[in-house]
């Protein structure tokens, strides 16, 4: 770490002039390379991190790159402004130590922070529904009851049999039946009883059957319950993203909206392992609230108000996440890998800057956290689909063998009609496209995206 403070101690000699008074050797200290000065900032005003070394002023001592002396015996100075001039492992040590401390403090405030704003939140929290038993569904409704053992987290599901499963036993016998759901975890088919005193909604319903799903229990939803949507993709025949489709569909505008994203596969969640995430809204205090409920010691949330953003990037991950399954079960190599997916995120990045998204969402979390997840884990159901279709099997068989939903088949569909509307080139998308409407074979897709015109990279 000292390295990033510091350039090479071998190439740095400390100088001082012999017609120098003592006034001017207090007021400043230099280090001299053939190429430039370097001078330490003020470590004592900087508790939290120290300063990179910056540019200084040249000297007016007759050193010269032709003509360097050998380094000092170890000095360590202060100057009349209280800048220490450091040139040996000594000092290195006083700078890691500095830097080790800071670090310290900063997880000690982060510590009582995070204690004092989840309690404020998480007692005034009762009950949170979650709208859909998948697995990404019931790996939150775990993760959130694990949160607070007194909330009650209610799963709204359609399957009677699962309902039971998790009742009687603890179990989702249909995706989770080896991890065991916390007591607090209950499951219900009947959407009154499942909405009637919530505090917050986790909508985890596929996005193409979302509209249709909460139509039908929209009398039952307060206008005024928080909708956080762990759903990724766009609506196929309207190209809605579900910051849309959600309001719309319980006709009320005004309904408090989050998204949730970020590279997070259901599995690791249930097994409590690291993971970081990111919930956006247009309401910073509503994102705050959402990140208070969830982050917990394995589960870091930031926060976000590009909502267009982070939604946009979990969609379109999903389509590039079978082009990259493609390319695996194709075995065109670890080379084709790379541009494939550095030129999806490219695509990604155009279309979402064009729609009113930061571009610096495509490069965080919810956007390259989350590409790389789903394109190199074999654990993404959408890479996986890929693979097979890389193989050789055909779209129906695959879907039919598939237990869950791969939201990058709908996705696709929507790719050409908004880089149409967008007017955005997205060849590598726009070919997974064209794949699963049977107009393009893989193979007769690499040649064409190898065949397109050589270009200035931007």
């Amino acid at each position: 770490m000292a390295a990033l403070f510091e350039p090479s101690l071998s190439n740095l000699l400390y100088c001082s002039s012999s017609s120098s008074s003592s006034s001017s050797l207090h007021s400043q200290k230099s280090f001299h390379s053939p190429s430039q000065h370097f001078r330490l900032q003020n470590l004592s005003s900087k508790p939290a991190f120290l300063t990179l070394l910056s540019p200084a002023k040249p000297c007016s001592c007759s050193c010269s790159a032709g003509a360097l002396d050998p380094p000092q015996p170890p000095i360590e100075t202060p100057n009349s402004d209280g800048d220490l001039i450091y040139k040996t492992s000594e000092s290195r040590k006083d700078r890691r130590k500095a830097v080790r401390v800071a670090w310290e403090k900063l997880v000690r405030w982060s510590r009582s922070w995070r204690s004092k704003t989840k309690t404020d939140v998480l007692e005034r929290t009762r009950k949170v529904v979650v709208l859909g038993g998948g697995s990404f569904g019931t790996a939150m409704a775990a993760h959130v009851a694990n949160n607070k053992a007194e909330m009650e987290v209610t799963m709204l599901l359609r399957d009677p049999l699962v309902c039971q499963s998790i009742n009687e036993n603890h179990f989702n016998c249909k995706y989770f039946p080896e991890h065991k759901l916390p007591e607090n975890v209950v499951a219900t088919t009947d959407a009154k009883t499942a909405l009637d005193g919530a505090d917050f909604c986790l909508h985890a319903v596929p996005v193409q059957f979302s509209s249709s799903f909460l139509e039908g229990l929209s009398e039952h939803v307060d206008s005024n319950l928080p909708f956080i949507s762990l759903s990724k993709g766009l609506e196929l025949n309207t190209l809605r993203m579900m910051s849309q489709i959600i309001p719309q569909a319980l006709g009320n505008p005004r309904q408090p909206f989050i998204a949730l994203s970020g590279p997070s596969f259901a599995l690791e969640l249930m097994k409590k392992l690291p993971t970081a995430m990111v919930v956006a809204s247009k309401d910073k205090n509503l994102a705050s609230a959402a990140q208070q409920l969830l982050a917990s010691q394995h589960l870091r949330i930031s926060t976000s108000s590009d909502v267009t953003g982070v939604e946009i990037a979990g969609a379109l991950k999903n389509v590039l996440a079978i082009a990259a399954g493609i390319v695996e079960g194709m075995n065109l190599g670890n080379n084709s890998m790379a541009a494939l997916v550095a030129q999806g995120c490219s695509e990604i990045r155009w279309l979402a800057t064009k729609m009113g998204a930061k571009s610096t969402t495509i490069t965080g979390l919810s956007g390259s956290g989350d590409i790389m997840l789903t394109c190199f884990v074999n654990l993404s159901r959408n890479r996986t689909l890929g693979v097979r279709l890389g193989r050789g099997e055909k779209l129906d068989d695959i879907l039919s063998s598939m237990n869950q939903v791969a939201e990058g088949v709908s996705t696709a569909g929507a790719v050409i009609a908004l880089a149409q509307k967008y007017n955005v080139k997205m060849p590598v998308l726009t070919a997974v496209a064209r794949i699963i409407d049977n107009e393009l074979t893989p193979q007769k897709a690499v040649l064409e995206l190898m065949g397109l015109p050589q270009v200035e990279e931007v």
